[in-house]
């Protein structure tokens, strides 16, 4: 079986300077789990001989399974920026769950999820084991992606048209940079503000209020990494901010940078 691959950085922060750490691959899911997997991913590094390398990102609102090497999971959103130290050799499979995609699997609310992880068998059972042994086994994207789809394929549940609904109100807030608050997507979608409000902690795990600022600051961090920014104040205004200042201040909670200072970061690795 062959799956068709994707290449874009967004939400690794620095993402030149990461590339020189590890080999991140992505890959499509198969059309019977592209309602649930938005992607597989490997990572790979070989940092022997060479200092530890602190990656950060900035995590999608997905639910993201990982295996391992005494490190396999199911792991919530986390609401910060993700930090993550790199040393010696090691690489990581990964299923990344579509927003909202997951809850069919889970039977719970996911935000029992958030910033907090479960081992896959607390998840899927004893079985979930066997399949982390034999992908932790054989160092084959192709396999491991097939082993971990007949293993998704067993317990497929039916499709719920919410996540279709927060898919699109999702699509929505990636293609309309105008969109800032949660009562312009109540607009948009034709749902009341709560209503929105409670299938996102119940399904996503996060508000949507985080999941409008999260892509927004992913759309900061990619024009900060690509160029320098002339006149922030336009700047914070074109993302959608009343003012620079709360603009500055969204990214460096997050972030723990000024935009200036994580700019200057960029330019000089």
């Amino acid at each position: 079986m062959t799956h068709a691959t994707i290449d874009h950085a967004r939400g690794i922060l620095n993402p030149t300077l990461a590339h020189q750490k590890f080999q991140i691959c992505r890959y499509l899911p198969s059309p019977d789990l592209a309602f649930f997997v938005e992607r597989y991913w490997t990572i790979r590094w070989d940092l022997r001989g060479q200092p530890p390398f602190t990656q950060e990102t900035l995590p999608y609102p997905c639910i993201n399974l990982a295996i391992e090497e005494n490190h396999s999971g199911v792991f919530g959103i986390e609401t910060g920026k993700s930090v993550r130290l790199l040393e010696n050799q090691g690489r990581v499979f990964g299923v990344k769950f579509k927003p909202g995609a997951f809850y069919a699997f889970f039977n719970a609310p996911v935000s029992n999820l958030t910033n907090r992880s479960l081992p896959l068998s607390d998840v899927f059972g004893p079985p979930a084991r066997k399949l982390e042994r034999e992908i932790l086994v054989l160092d084959d994207d192709s396999a491991n992606i097939e082993m971990m789809e007949d293993f998704l394929c067993e317990r497929l549940p039916d499709h719920d048209r919410t996540v279709e609904e927060i898919n699109g109100m999702i699509d929505c807030i990636i293609q309309d940079k105008s969109l800032t608050s949660v009562n312009q997507l109540a607009q948009r979608s034709g749902m009341s503000k709560r209503t929105i409000q409670r299938i996102f902690k119940r399904y996503v795990g996060v508000s949507p209020k985080w999941v409008i600022q999260r892509f927004r600051l992913h759309e900061v961090a990619d024009e900060l990494d690509s160029g320098v920014v002339d006149d922030w104040s336009a700047f914070a205004l074109r993302l959608g901010y009343t003012d620079q200042a709360h603009f500055i201040k969204d990214f460096k909670a997050v972030v723990g940078q000024t935009p200036a200072q994580y700019a200057r970061m960029v330019r000089n690795d």
